[in-house]
């Protein structure tokens, strides 16, 4: 069995995305325009510079997500959205969305298929381990998602590219999660962006 991991981009003070996040400010307020282009400038802006993190982010065997990180369609699926990532998504595996509103499975091109989990945490998860078999099963957000698997004991690995400015309000990494014991495996420095991987102890 893989590993489960956690991947997210965060503000120096823990913040994922700012305040009023919308269809048009997936971020919300992250004191750019709204795209979320401060948070994750080390993506587009340096891509070569880090591209070993880029690429591990979509290396697993399945994945997991929020219903907020799919898209920003709530309560009953009264709209068609098909992810935030257009036709062919990066995740080229299954990906399983937490809701509680049942959606068919979604296929898109590339290997990927939307999965809507409605019972929960640990089944998404269950399922996730199933359709990775050996391979990793990484947890991609947002914080709300990442705190409540981080909460329930169920990540070995945490991932955290962080980036030299803070937001001071919005959706905040270890929100109401318990004290956690973590070693530090890597830690890499680049012009816009820290990356710092985190083995999570018992």
């Amino acid at each position: 069995m893989g590993r489960v991991i956690c991947d997210i981009t965060v503000s120096v003070d823990g913040y994922a995305a700012g305040v009023d996040q919308s269809e048009e400010r997936p971020f919300g307020d992250d004191g750019g325009d709204g795209s979320g282009d401060r948070l994750h400038a080390w993506m587009f802006e340096t891509p070569d510079e880090n591209r070993a993190e880029v690429e591990a982010m979509t290396a697993a065997g399945a994945f997991v997500m929020g219903r907020n990180m799919f898209g920003p369609v709530r309560g009953a699926w009264d709209r068609r959205w098909n992810g935030w990532w257009g036709d062919d998504p990066p995740f080229h595996a299954p990906v399983f969305v937490l809701t509680h509103h049942p959606r068919e499975p979604q296929p898109m091109r590339g290997g990927t298929t939307y999965h809507f989990v409605t019972d929960g945490i640990a089944s998404a998860l269950d399922r996730a381990r199933a359709a990775a078999g050996d391979g990793d099963v990484l947890v991609l957000g947002g914080t709300t998602t990442i705190n409540q698997y981080l909460a329930a004991g169920l990540v070995d690995e945490l991932r955290l590219h962080i980036v030299p400015f803070t937001l001071g309000a919005g959706t905040r990494l270890f929100e109401d999660v318990p004290p956690l014991n973590l070693e530090q495996v890597t830690s890499r420095s680049a012009s816009q962006v820290t990356h710092v991987r985190y083995r999570v102890l018992p």
